[in-house]
């Protein structure tokens, strides 16, 4: 009976922490950018009362075990992407395709983001392209960009080339490129929170973007939605809502036989 209150009990444990993924989905899904994650489970250690054999045709064909429970395996990432939604902005930026901005962290590292809803920061350099926070944007040599022009006229190619059209309807050059990046392995990066990840042995070393697979475009003008489902997530809520009502009820049961089997005396 012992074994049941605990394996049940990891059950519960298992999907409160599920029920916790399913609500941060829910409450980014207005954040741009954000992509959803899933719990994955995994199960505990067996104990085998006897294992199956086969010996001169006898044997047991099928074992004799017993789990202890379910514990959280990892939380994936799911990098499909979102909608894009229009605004006309001139620097609102979607990305479409598997690559990331390259942002000048708080501790002046490299971070990533999916997140294009940039703003201007003036600085001594002059107008920096930065997010809301107001760290850096990156071009594809690590260097901030910085846009002394008319933001009205910036155009923004899809290959990330920046451009604007001066007084005479020209389209000049600015000589710089809005860094993108791709991972090895993009579902090890680590989330650190302001719509940032950071890489790490898992992830792999960032490459430029087209070095790895195919080709990201940028969008002007647009953002990327976050890619969270309201109503998949509310039916997987209800689902990990009833799978830890069942497991309570298996304590409750498993508690009933214990106190039967501790009245046999009277």
């Amino acid at each position: 009976m012992m074994r049941a209150l605990w394996t049940a009990g990891t059950g519960m444990m298992a999907q409160q922490f599920n029920v916790d993924v399913i609500s941060n989905n829910l409450s980014n899904v207005n954040t741009t950018g954000y992509k959803k994650e899933r719990a994955e489970f995994k199960d505990l250690l067996y104990e085998t009362f006897q294992r199956a054999y086969s010996l001169n045709g006898q044997g047991k064909p099928v074992n004799l075990q017993v789990g202890h429970g379910t514990s959280i395996g990892a939380t994936v990432k799911n990098y499909s992407t979102g909608n894009f939604e229009k605004t006309d902005n001139p620097l609102d930026m979607a990305i479409d395709g598997e690559g990331f901005f390259k942002i000048q962290g708080p501790k002046g590292n490299i971070v990533y983001s999916r997140d294009g809803s940039f703003k201007i920061s003036v600085s001594e350099e002059g107008n920096r392209l930065t997010t809301s926070d107001g760290y850096p944007v990156l071009d594809e040599s690590d260097n901030p960009i910085v846009l002394n022009i008319d933001i009205a006229r910036l155009n923004i190619a899809p290959t990330g080339e920046l451009s604007y059209v001066d007084d005479q309807g020209a389209i000049v050059p600015m000589d710089q490129k809005i860094g993108l990046v791709k991972f090895p392995n993009r579902y090890g990066l680590e989330c650190i929170g302001k719509n940032f990840y950071v890489q790490n042995s898992a992830s792999g070393a960032a490459v430029p973007d087209s070095e790895l697979g195919q080709k990201s475009t940028i969008s002007q003008g647009y953002l990327e939605s976050s890619n969270v489902q309201v109503v998949e997530e509310m039916v997987k809520l209800i689902v990990a809502q009833k799978a830890y009502e069942v497991n309570s009820k298996a304590i409750q049961a498993a508690d009933e036989m214990l106190g039967i089997a501790n009245n046999l005396r009277r």
